[in-house]
C-alpha cells in the first residue's frame, strides 16, 4: 500500500495505517532528535511526542503527500522548543564531556560546534548532511524558500568552518 494511502486511512480513522506510518519514520525521526538533544531519552521522548502531536492533528494536514515533511516539522518545532526551555535551566554544552587533545577533527569537534551555530543554521546542516534531506524538502520543512535554505547551508557551513579552525567559540 502506499504511503499517500496510509496517510488518508489514517486520516479517517485508521489507528494501523498510522502507527504503520511511525513505524516507517521512527528512525528518521529519533536521528534528527538525537542530533538536537544528544541523548537516548530526550529523542525518545521526542519522538514519542511527535507521534501524540502527529496522531492529534493528522487531520487537519491537508496534502497527504506531505506527510513526512509535516511529521519532520513537528519533531523539529518540538526540538527547538525544549531546547529553549532547557537552556533556561541547563547549558547545553554542559552535557558533553570535554575534548582532551584535538590531532584532527572528530565527531565530537563537530557537535560541539554545530551547537554554537545559530539554530537555523545548525537545523539546515543536519537535515542536509546528516539526514541526506533535499533543498526542497529542507524549504518545505522550514517553511523558507528554496534560496534562502541554500544561503542558510552556506553560511552554516562557511561558520561550522570558522570555528573549527578557530578551535573555539565564533560568535555567528
Amino acid at each position: 500500500m502506499k504511503k499517500e494511502e496510509l496517510v488518508k486511512r489514517g486520516q479517517k480513522g485508521d489507528d494501523n495505517a498510522f502507527f504503520t506510518l511511525m513505524d516507517m519514520n521512527k528512525e528518521k525521526l529519533y536521528r534528527i532528535a538525537y542530533s538536537f538533544f544528544k541523548n537516548q531519552h530526550d529523542a525518545l521522548e521526542a519522538v514519542q511526542e511527535t507521534t501524540y502531536r502527529a496522531y492529534k492533528n493528522i487531520k487537519a494536514l491537508k496534502e497527504p503527500a506531505y506527510f513526512d515533511t509535516w511529521l519532520v516539522r513537528i519533531l523539529i518545532n518540538y526540538c527547538i522548543t525544549e531546547q529553549k526551555r532547557e537552556r533556561k535551566v541547563l547549558p547545553i554544552n554542559s552535557q558533553l564531556e570535554p575534548i582532551e587533545e584535538k590531532n584532527s577533527t572528530t565527531k565530537l569537534d563537530i557537535e560541539v560546534a554545530l551547537e554554537q551555530l545559530k539554530p537555523k543554521y545548525r537545523q539546515v546542516i543536519i537535515l542536509k548532511y546528516f539526514e541526506d534531506l533535499t533543498i526542497q524538502d529542507i524549504a518545505k520543512i522550514m517553511d523558507a524558500p528554496d534560496n534562502t535554505i541554500k544561503t542558510w547551508v552556506y553560511r552554516g557551513l562557511e561558520n561550522l568552518k570558522n570555528i573549527l579552525n578557530k578551535g573555539g567559540e565564533y560568535n555567528v
